[in-house]
């Protein structure tokens, strides 16, 4: 079996796609119609824009989700049997197997990243990476904290857990971390708090656009973020959708789940290799490829 997998913010880079828009026809029609729709020229900031402009927040998701999909339209051979996305990943991966049509999971994604930026706005917050360290004692720490929101919010791969909350929560952590014997912590260049309960104001304002959003029956299973379980049914969809923006990534086990289940073979559509370097931490023996 073979799973396509799509990666999240933090991906983007000056000229993505473009090699993409050149040589595909299908590419330059699906850059013009989220220029289209976006309202202004995406692909224009894609191909020409400096780090700074690819990190707008009405740039930045919108541009990877955007590049992944088109890589997959242009380069995939033939159809995945399961697929799964980290974190934005997840609205590319629906619109690959046929939950969201391309014009709706672009618009999702672009009030999505909207909706994170002014729940970022209320608080400052962020996140911190703690490698070669126990999950366990990491979420026992983060539960110990009770005045300040810290939560764990990406298990990335085993023995690399993103934790996320307010600045002080995520101080208060890492200090008795550091206590509990971690030694390789860093705080990440986020702007908030992500997939922590900081992000329950952009989980409300976005649950009114998922609600009137139309999700179809799948051509193949998606294995989601909120719970690392398949699913093919599009009200179970829609809701683990709106529960990724306050619930922690189970990346490691969303890839353990689909190797279990009889993954084989994980291709990775969109810019970077991130996804690819993960699923190897987790299970060396699996095949993984990028396009």
């Amino acid at each position: 079996m073979r799973a396509y997998v799509f990666p999240g913010q933090g991906a983007q880079f000056s000229g993505m796609g473009m090699d993409l828009y050149e040589q595909y026809p299908i590419a330059k029609e699906l850059f013009a119609e989220a220029d289209r729709l976006m309202g202004f020229s995406l692909s224009d900031i894609m191909f020409h824009g400096s780090d700074e402009d690819l990190k707008q927040t009405k740039v930045t998701q919108p541009a990877v989700f955007l590049h992944s999909y088109v890589a997959y339209r242009c380069l995939a051979d033939g159809e995945p049997d399961m697929v799964a996305g980290h974190s934005l990943g997840e609205f590319t991966a629906l619109a690959v197997n046929g939950s969201l049509s391309f014009e709706d999971a672009l618009m999702l994604v672009s009030k999505r990243a909207q909706a994170m930026q002014k729940a970022c706005e209320r608080q400052e917050s962020g996140m911190a990476v703690v490698l070669k360290f126990e999950d366990a004692i990491t979420e026992r720490v983060c539960a110990e904290i009770q005045d300040e929101v810290v939560v764990p919010a990406n298990y990335n791969s085993p023995q690399q857990l993103v934790i996320s909350g307010s600045l002080k929560g995520l101080e208060f952590a890492m200090e008795r971390l550091r206590e509990a014997g971690a030694k390789r912590m860093m705080p990440l260049n986020v702007g908030g708090a992500f997939h922590s309960p900081l992000m329950q104001p952009a989980q409300d304002e976005l649950a009114e656009a998922i609600r009137q959003c139309e999700f179809h029956q799948p051509s193949c299973p998606v294995c989601q973020n909120a719970t690392a379980l398949p699913s093919s049914d599009p009200d179970v969809i829609r809701r683990n959708l709106l529960a990724q923006l306050t619930s922690p990534v189970l990346w490691t086990q969303s890839v353990r789940k689909m190797i279990a289940d009889g993954v084989t073979e994980f291709v990775e559509f969109g810019p970077g290799s991130t996804l690819q370097g993960l699923i190897k931490r987790i299970d060396p023996e699996v095949s993984v490829l990028g396009k």
